[in-house]
């Protein structure tokens, strides 16, 4: 089919087919740091600090399931991707469909769990008294909400995993847009303080997830759904699982190990929990072209050694890892340059600012290693090798990163030491997975799983 054939990254120019597909990611990733941006400026202008601190110190949690199932349909992208590929249109099929109804069941079990372990969770963190109720109020409605952001994450698999990058970015613009006006509308008319916050955004995810079933309903491609081909074929989960648990469960590594982290800035005060808050805010700027890049070339790797296209496969990871790598660390740099600038939209106190722009200026330097790690394992991950991403994550960036904080918080007591687990950790995982790129034959990992 046309569209087909326009979607398929198994053919034409290397470099214009992954721009392509990145630029639509790109676009939606922007959107998406911009109306989390809208969230917290108007959370932190209209409710004051302390609700900002509230919804910062919720943020790793929310990381945890987001980063979980975007893991999984991840590896649902894999299969999907290999499938498309080699023109296996029967076990394409059985990939979409197994995919989805995981996602449905999946959503049930993390509303139900989220709702009732919310309050327990925060208390593990160390949550400070004086933000806990309202972070209580926050992350309950967000958990209220799991389905659309799971189903949501599952749609635009789908649609990512067959080259169709550019309905995703339309829908997260809506949603967008509509996430700001119901933020404002929640918190300056009905005056639903953080909760109305965390209703906005779930109510947004919502339309999203809704107008991406449209879409897959009603496509004219292969790859549209049906309610009657919905089940769990359990070989296919099998499959789709053993790509996509390793990325979820990395994932979620690296969430947990940021929950550790945060406890840590909870345990230097108000504060600290704002500055770090407003910067993680900026900070997601920088991880535009990683997310975009990764997204791209898992996709791209992934039908072309469907296709058993090697050479292509080699040729567009490098390309896709050095634009990747040469954005991050553009964007990086102006971070580093308009730190303070950037503090003080978020908040007003001094002490905040300065904290927010004292860990811009020690981590925005390294958003090239973090760009080079992200990328190297989107292709390990593409080629159907995502076990090697998931231990190095592992080891690094939550063992590694967790006992650092552990010995060394106690030892300086300065926040700073905070800041600089990340460059740290970086560090050590670009240098690992580097090696494992250029020493191991990940370009026949399909043949040999």
């Amino acid at each position: 089919m046309e569209t087909e054939s326009k979607d398929r990254m198994t053919e034409g120019p290397i470099a214009g087919k992954i721009l392509r597909f990145a630029w639509p990611l790109f676009l939606g990733n922007l959107f998406q740091q911009l109306y989390n941006i809208a969230d917290t400026l108007i959370v932190g202008n209209l409710l004051g600090n302390r609700a900002l601190a509230a919804v910062s110190s919720t943020g790793s949690l929310v990381f945890l399931l987001i980063s979980l199932f975007s893991g999984i349909s991840i590896g649902a992208g894999v299969a999907i991707s290999r499938f498309f590929g080699a023109r296996d249109i029967k076990k394409m099929r059985l990939a979409v469909h197994t995919d989805l109804t995981f996602g449905l069941l999946a959503g049930l079990a993390v509303t139900v769990i989220g709702v009732v372990l919310s309050p327990q969770i925060l208390i593990w963190m160390d949550t400070p008294p004086e933000v806990m109720e309202q972070s209580v109020d926050y992350l309950q409605v967000y958990f209220a909400g799991a389905m659309g952001l799971i189903m949501y994450n599952t749609c635009t698999g789908i649609m990512q995993a067959v080259g169709d990058s550019r309905h995703p970015l339309e829908y997260l613009i809506i949603s967008s847009c509509l996430n700001v006006a119901l933020d404002i509308v929640m918190i300056s008319v009905f005056h639903m303080g953080v909760g109305g916050a965390a209703l906005a955004t779930i109510l947004a995810q919502f339309v999203s997830m809704i107008l991406c079933l449209i879409r897959l309903f009603r496509v004219k491609e292969d790859y549209r759904i049906s309610l009657r081909e919905l089940g769990l074929h359990w070989k296919m989960l099998k499959m789709i699982l053993s790509y996509g648990l390793p990325s979820g469960l990395q994932n979620s590594i690296i969430a947990i190990a940021n929950v550790v982290v945060q406890s840590n800035i909870n345990y230097f005060g108000e504060m600290s929990m704002a500055g770090c808050g407003a910067y993680s805010k900026v900070e997601g700027f920088g991880f535009l072209p990683i997310n975009s890049f990764t997204m791209a070339l898992t996709t791209f790797v992934g039908q072309n050694l469907g296709a058993r296209e090697y050479d292509r496969a080699k040729k567009g990871a490098r390309f896709g890892v050095l634009c990747s790598v040469i954005l991050a660390e553009v964007i990086g740099l102006i971070i580093f340059a308009m730190a303070p600038a950037f503090m003080r939209a978020f908040t007003s106190e001094p002490k905040a600012i300065a904290i927010g722009v004292q860990r811009a200026r020690i981590c925005t330097l390294f958003y090239c290693l973090l760009a080079c790690s992200h990328g190297v394992s989107a292709v390990l991950r593409g080629a159907g090798k995502a076990m090697i991403p998931m231990v190095t994550m592992l080891v690094f960036w939550c063992i590694v990163r967790v006992s650092f904080l552990t010995v060394m918080v106690p030892i300086f007591d300065n926040i700073a030491v905070v800041h600089w687990v990340y460059p740290l950790t970086w560090s050590l995982s670009t240098v690992t997975l580097a090696i494992y790129y250029l020493k191991s034959d990940w370009i026949h990992g399909f043949e040999r799983s």
